[in-house]
């Protein structure tokens, strides 16, 4: 009997280790490249702008700037920020969209944002 129960105690510990695996290992249904514009409705900020992103394992990085900073959940719920602005979303399959706000020169601004993957 003792046999048995180190049995069941192994494959217990072996599927608490399996399901302890961190998401990020698992590829992100929403990695790949993506193109992010961005739209400022109120305040000083640029009007509009265009920018490639990466996802990979799930978090956000753009080419040419170490400050972006971001994550997309599996269910696709998009956080992000970058040089005190924030944004935050939703992905769904090839596209999404969400709303940011931060500052330029002391000045709010705010607006929206769409992504769309290349």
């Amino acid at each position: 009997m003792r046999l048995d129960r180190s049995r069941l105690c192994c494959g217990l510990w072996l599927a608490l280790a399996c399901v302890a695996t961190p998401s990020a290992v698992l590829a992100s249904p929403f990695d790949g490249q993506w193109t992010v514009t961005i739209v400022t409705n109120a305040g000083d900020c640029q009007p509009s702008a265009s920018y490639p992103v990466v996802v990979s394992d799930g978090r956000i990085s753009a080419a040419g700037t170490g400050e972006l900073a971001g994550k997309v959940n599996s269910s696709g719920v998009v956080r992000v920020s970058l040089q005190g602005a924030h944004g935050n979303g939703q992905l769904s399959g090839n596209s999404g969209s969400g709303k940011w706000n931060g500052a330029s020169a002391g000045v709010a601004c705010s607006g929206r944002w769409q992504a769309s993957r290349n």
